[in-house]
């Protein structure tokens, strides 16, 4: 329980950005260094995460707790992957209001920002490379990153719960129309 929090704990202080930098460091320790889970089982977290109410790493730390030491380890896992930002922010709070009008502190978030991109790139990297490598999900994959990068470049916006949907419902269509094939072909 406390190796759970503790690691948690970790991957919260040390990570800006949010859930999605975050998925590079939860894969790192839980997957290759503690081997609390597959690649596979990351993969399916992730995109569940995603799917369900709240941040993207609570839902990842509560999954990893939980498979690991069942209701306490979710439990504690959770906390201990929230702790540290409420801690940090409720510390900023109290003593700099003005805490982002301070210029080296501006100048810091500046490059976190870069830095949280190539994060949250990364992820998606890694996550593209353990894929297996079938086409209807590249060309999914593809099709998405295209339609986030020309809306970035463009300047539309996208919703990425309608985008989410969309690739549900066509993910959907197209593993029932391949099970039908596959039904008939075999007949």
């Amino acid at each position: 329980m406390l190796e759970l929090f503790l690691t948690f704990a970790k991957i919260g202080s040390f990570t800006f950005g949010g859930g999605y930098a975050m998925i590079s460091l939860i894969e790192d320790i839980c997957v290759t260094k503690k081997k609390w889970i597959t690649h596979d089982e990351m993969m399916n977290m992730t995109v569940i995460a995603e799917s369900t109410p709240g941040p993207i790493a609570i839902n990842c730390a509560t999954f990893v707790g939980y498979k690991i030491k069942g209701l306490k380890g979710a439990f504690s896992a959770t906390l201990g992957v929230i702790l540290p930002s409420f801690l940090i922010i409720y510390i900023i709070s109290c003593f700099l209001s003005n805490f982002m009008e301070i210029k080296i502190v501006a100048d810091a978030f500046r490059g976190i920002k870069l830095a949280v991109g190539l994060l949250i790139f990364n992820a998606g990297i890694g996550m593209l490379s353990k894929m297996k490598k079938k086409q209807f999900p590249i060309i999914i994959f593809s099709l998405s990153m295209l339609l986030m990068l020309c809306s970035e470049l463009l300047g539309f916006k996208v919703s990425t719960v309608v985008m989410m949907m969309t690739a549900g419902v066509i993910g959907l269509i197209y593993n029932s129309l391949q099970k039908v094939k596959k039904t008939y072909d075999i007949s």
